[in-house]
């Protein structure tokens, strides 16, 4: 037992005046805000380490043992009432969908929801339906199969035309929806495991002639809500929604090796509008996120921007590629996004806007706001140059528009280049802010922060020192100078 001491009313309150002192001191503290901010993404990946056999990973909410299943839904079934048996060997897929089948009856009753208990369900893809909700249990993993002849082949998508690595059919994704309405996929934090280390493989040894496919994938549907679930080592892209509207993703996990898992992005918005990604921890082998919305030619006759979405409260990481990207497929457009309250740990890159001439379409309207950097080789990057065609078709006069972006409240740490923005004579980059931005570097020589053909401004004092193509303004956004340099170039990628 511990004995506590009795304290005076006159000494509680001058401890209570120091505790506020201290905390106050805290807060205001830069240096201190990265390393908790650091502690916390240690801590996520060393939790990670811990359960990586497990069920994955939940930073956000507990799923304590022996949780009941929430009754969602009208109507309830598990997976077993339809021969599932969860043991890692069986064939579930013929009970998947057998009870989506059942489900889809009851989508004038306010829909049906499949419970997947515990255990290991080895599945081939199969198609959900509209109204349902797929629940996961915890310690429940639906495991995809490795034979790729399982995988069916599906049309390349319109405004892509042709599959994204090889020309023709691309093989289409585990669980996958199209034309769909009410769908949600969550539980206590059950994990969705697409093994794709076979596919990696056959990959590199350049022995596919289809392009992989993503793990989840919905297509042309609305109202799709991903939550508390872990998903894990896709063939491909993780988790793709494609031309829908109002989709949420929120408390997911999703998870890859940092290398040797090529184009395992983590969520990829392609030509969706109204969507929110938030409270996610994101670890993969590419892009955590990536904004798309098709590619050259055909991305610009199907003409379906991304439009109205936002990232908020992520911790992610990709040392192969970005933590935030758009494009470079963003011939259809992409607008009206904001990103905000994200750590980006050990990356490559923190936030990158990346498109090339032949892209079309525009990148506009774009916030960046309360970003922590910590340990990224280049801060942000804006690339005009990246020079992916689909065939040689592609309108070598369509050439982006790139406008209206801004940062404020960048902050970091460890970073060798915090910002490198390249435009050029075809592609100028227009109208970039930048405010309240310190970004400690690694690199001590000068060409840090580098430009070419950009027109912006910097309000107020930043570090480091901007470029000279930048207009600059004082803390009241008054015009101090005006540049005359902005098509200055002044981009060194040796470091």
């Amino acid at each position: 037992m511990v004995e506590t001491l009795p304290v005076g009313r006159s000494q509680l309150q001058q401890q209570r005046v120091e505790l506020k002192r201290w905390i106050t001191a805290f807060l205001t503290s830069h240096k201190t805000l990265l390393i908790v901010l650091w502690i916390a993404a240690f801590g996520s990946v060393f939790f990670w380490q811990r359960n990586i056999g497990g069920a994955g990973l939940s930073i956000f909410g507990k799923t304590g043992p022996g949780r009941p299943i929430p009754k969602v839904r009208p109507f309830a079934f598990n997976l077993t009432d339809f021969g599932g048996v969860g043991d890692g060997v069986a064939d579930e897929m013929a009970a998947f969908e057998r009870a989506i089948l059942a489900i889809s009856k009851f989508g004038k009753k306010g829909g049906a929801q499949l419970n997947v208990p515990p255990g290991k369900w080895l599945t081939a893809p199969f198609n959900l339906t509209s109204h349902m909700t797929l629940f996961l249990a915890k310690d429940a993993e639906i495991l995809g199969v490795q034979d790729e002849k399982r995988w069916p082949l599906m049309p390349p998508l319109p405004s892509y035309g042709q599959g994204r690595e090889h020309k023709g059919a691309r093989f289409g994704s585990l669980i996958h929806g199209q034309n769909l309405r009410d769908v949600v996929i969550t539980g206590h934090n059950g994990t969705i495991n697409g093994q794709g280390q076979s596919w990696w493989k056959k990959f590199r040894q350049k022995l596919l002639n289809n392009t992989r496919g993503p793990l989840v994938q919905i297509m042309w549907s609305s109202d799709i809500v991903i939550s508390n679930i872990t998903l894990r080592d896709s063939p491909f892209w993780t988790f793709h929604p494609y031309d829908c509207k109002n989709i949420t993703v929120r408390n997911v996990t999703i998870l890859a090796p940092i290398f040797e898992a090529p184009n395992t992005d983590g969520i990829d918005p392609d030509s969706c509008e109204d969507m929110v990604i938030e409270d996610c921890y994101i670890s993969v082998g590419d892009d955590a996120i990536a904004i798309k919305s098709g590619w050259d030619q055909y991305g610009i006759a199907y003409g379906r921007p991304s439009r109205n979405i936002l990232i908020r409260n992520l911790i992610v990481r990709s040392m192969v590629s970005a933590g935030v990207s758009i494009g470079s497929e963003m011939s259809g457009g992409v607008s009206n996004v904001t990103v905000e309250n994200v750590l980006i740990w050990s990356s490559r890159r923190a936030v990158r806007i990346k498109t090339a001439v032949g892209r079309g379409g525009y990148v506009r309207d774009i916030t960046y706001q309360n970003l922590t950097f910590d340990g990224a080789r280049v801060g942000i990057v804006i690339k005009t140059d990246y020079n992916e065609h689909p065939d040689d078709d592609f309108d070598r006069k369509a050439l982006p528009i790139i406008r209206d972006i801004s940062f404020t409240e960048i902050h970091g740490q460890g970073v060798r280049v915090p910002v490198r923005i390249y435009g050029s004579e075809d592609i100028p980059i227009r109208n970039v802010t930048f405010r309240d931005i310190s970004i400690g570097i690694t690199y001590k020589k000068k060409h840090i922060f580098q430009c070419a053909f950009v027109e912006g401004r910097v309000i107020g004092t930043i570090f480091p020192a901007p470029c000279e193509n930048l207009d600059r303004y004082d803390e009241e956004d008054r015009l101090v100078s005006r540049s005359e340099s902005q098509n200055a170039t002044d981009i060194d990628y040796d470091i």
